[in-house]
């Protein structure tokens, strides 16, 4: 068992969003996404994977497929298997998310 700490994976680029390996196994894939103020990640899907996106930092909208919300920071939000999602930054902070999916997704849909 080797802990992580959240905070060293941290990084924001004017270039876009950062995406950062947290935990990965055979069942279980995790990420953060660093997004800087106007930036935003997706749409993504997968048709295989449920995923529960967790605000670190931040304040985001997510948008899961026609539905829209507005999350701050320690709110969650599921996302099922096969829906589209886009998360972008809400504010002028940066914004960080973390992406927890089951199974793993396949890597051809994972964002870039």
């Amino acid at each position: 068992m080797e802990p992580r700490d959240l905070r060293d994976l941290v990084e924001f680029s004017p270039d876009g969003p950062l995406h950062r390996p947290v935990l990965e196994s055979g069942r279980l894939w995790s990420e953060l996404v660093c997004l800087d103020r106007a930036q935003h990640m997706g749409p993504v899907s997968d048709p295989d994977s449920d995923a529960v996106l967790t605000v670190v930092a931040g304040e985001v909208v997510v948008q899961i497929g026609r539905s829209r919300k507005r999350i701050g920071q320690w709110s969650t939000i599921l996302v099922d298997a096969g829906n589209d999602v886009t998360i972008t930054n809400a504010s002028t902070a940066p914004a960080v998310v973390m992406i927890v999916a089951a199974p793993p997704p396949t890597r051809r849909n994972l964002p870039s």
